[in-house]
């Protein structure tokens, strides 16, 4: 080990501390450079880890503000803590400079699988989000005094050109691993297999820094030690990393509570395909004969099921094409193609604009058999034209050619996810909703799921206030959802969400109708023939906004969300 300080005694009274340098095997400014690429390293490292987390649970949770806020809260309370252990370590830098990477380098690498492990068996993620975080933060923490003291025992200097130097090798390698997780590790590599070569390399530059470096003054036990820790920290990443694939099949086959048929991650999200192609899958169980009906899932919530799409989709479409023309349709997402599926019922439907920024699940929708079968190929129909694109920009810039060439549209239908998802609460403002209205005919319709009224009615009044603040007139209602007890998915168990309930009890979903005028909820005398929705069932599922609505609700809008988890 590196000798402690050196103690002369004198009297009753202790001198100041004689720190002999320590054997280099290169000039002390080599040395000096070298512990401060370690210092970059590592720190990329450890913004990585941080963001791995951060993305992780956002995807498997939703309400990125909420998992954001937790990791990096905890993550820098445990950077202090870890910064006061460290004053123990500091006579015996480069051993504790060893052990604390070979713990990093281990902690950070195999956190996304045990966060996603904790999720798909066990359907919680949150304790393990806070733990993995808090042990990250200690050790990153630790980092900072035991790279200062072994900086200064290599060239002493003045604490304040120390410090600046430590600080702007670890600020700048942050910048680089900032940039290098969402660019490069995320695309190329994944969360999971990410996060254990970033494990690989924080083990390899810790480890090569202290038997390298300054491995003439470990004793012959402690560099044998730390010799085999790194060795075995390698060897358990490279492990992870080789059973990585097998694993995530696994866990996914765990959330979806059965083995996904299709699992694309696009440029946008993940992309899933459970059960068989339109009826069902075939399989046995007891004997007997089991058809798995199709589902859709993007980024871990259910989207469509086969056995009860059609509620969502005719309680979206129809209601909407009543009450006035509707030549012109625009579908603001819908890249499954279902809600395209419903207005070419219509024959006087002239166009279907259909914009979604997934190019990859449009291409899925067209090609896959289960999926093309349900929407019954409703996006190779000639009416209907494809947009990818971002849909508040499309909205914001490329809706004024359309306009100006062809004039407003009759209807407009936000085919979108949830507004309690955070990544999607710009397309719930009301400045969305004012670019919507400026695209749409002076008599037309704008239709907007809203999300579950029952569970969730604060987010659902949101939405229409926030419609109505955009100058729309609205009417609310409600249809309700999926009866069928449904047990996977990252949303199973929870009350109102995509997943249903536990119980398997009902879960609604709301819609607010909108114009220049004050909507009515009905059906079109055109109207096709419908599955579920009638005009008794629509009237009775209007909701009254008098006795449904919270008081006082402000709209939403790009500085100020107001829709939460």
């Amino acid at each position: 080990m590196i000798d402690p300080p050196a103690a002369l005694t004198s009297g009753a009274r202790r001198p100041p501390e004689i720190v002999r340098p320590p054997r280099l095997p290169v000039p002390a400014g080599i040395g000096r450079l070298l512990v401060l690429a370690v210092v970059f390293l590592c720190a990329a490292c450890g913004l990585v880890y941080e963001l791995e987390l951060v993305a992780l649970s956002s995807y498997l949770v939703g309400d990125s503000v909420t998992q954001a806020s937790v990791v990096l809260s905890v993550m820098v309370f445990a950077m202090g803590v870890g910064s006061l252990l460290a004053k123990r370590l500091r006579c015996r830098a480069a051993v504790g400079f060893g052990a604390v990477e070979a713990a990093l380098a281990l902690v950070g690498g195999v956190s996304a699988m045990a966060l996603y492990a904790s999720f798909a068996w066990f359907g919680q993620s949150r304790p393990v989000l806070v733990g993995f975080s808090l042990l990250i933060g200690v050790l990153i923490g630790a980092e900072v005094p035991l790279l200062m003291t072994l900086i200064q025992r290599i060239r002493n200097q003045d604490a304040g050109g120390a410090v600046a130097d430590l600080f702007a090798a670890d600020y700048v390698g942050a910048l680089v691993g900032g940039l290098a997780f969402p660019f490069l590790l995320l695309p190329v590599l994944g969360q999971l297999t990410g996060a254990l070569v970033t494990g690989g390399v924080n083990a390899v530059a810790g480890g090569a820094l202290v038997l390298g470096l300054f491995g003439r003054d470990l004793s012959p036990w402690a560099r044998r030690s730390l010799l085999a820790a790194n060795v075995l920290v390698l060897a358990l990443l490279a492990t992870c990393t080789v059973l990585a694939g097998p694993f995530e099949r696994a866990a996914r086959e765990a959330v979806y509570a059965t083995e996904p048929r299709v699992a694309l991650q696009t440029e946008v999200q993940e992309v899933v395909l459970t059960g068989g192609t339109g009826g069902g899958r075939a399989g046995r169980s007891g004997g007997e004969a089991v058809r798995t009906p199709l589902a859709l899932y993007l980024d871990g919530r259910l989207r469509a099921s086969a056995i009860d799409e059609f509620r969502y989709r005719e309680a979206l479409v129809h209601p909407a094409m009543a009450g006035g023309p509707h030549g012109r349709v625009l579908v603001l997402g819908g890249g499954d193609g279902l809600a395209a599926r419903e207005l070419l019922r219509y024959a006087d439907v002239e166009s279907v604009t259909v914009v979604e920024r997934d190019a990859a699940l449009v291409r899925l929708a067209r090609t896959d058999p289960g999926l093309a079968r349900l929407n019954r190929h409703a996006l190779d129909d000639p009416r209907v034209r494809v947009v990818t694109a971002d849909v508040f920009d499309w909205l914001r810039w490329g809706a004024r050619h359309e306009v100006r060439r062809d004039g407003p549209y009759d209807v407009i239908l936000s085919d979108l996810p949830d507004p309690a998802i955070t990544a999607g609460t710009k397309l719930y403002s009301q400045e969305f909703y004012g670019l919507a209205a400026r695209v749409l005919a002076p008599d037309g319709r704008l239709a907007v799921h809203a999300g579950p009224p029952r569970a969730r009615p604060r987010n659902f009044w949101t939405v229409e206030a926030t419609v109505r603040a955009a100058g729309l007139r609205t009417a609310a209602y409600r249809t309700e959802g999926r009866r069928h007890a449904f047990s996977g998915g990252p949303d199973r168990g929870q009350s109102g969400t995509a997943g249903g309930t536990a119980s398997g009890s009902a879960r609604d979903w709301g819609f607010v109708l909108a114009g220049r005028a004050t909507p009515v909820p009905a059906l079109s005398p055109t109207a096709p023939p419908l599955r579920s929705l009638t005009p008794a069932a629509l009237r009775a599922a209007r909701l009254a906004p008098d006795r449904a609505r919270p008081p006082g609700l402000p709209p939403s809008t790009l500085v100020h969300p107001r829709y939460g988890g």
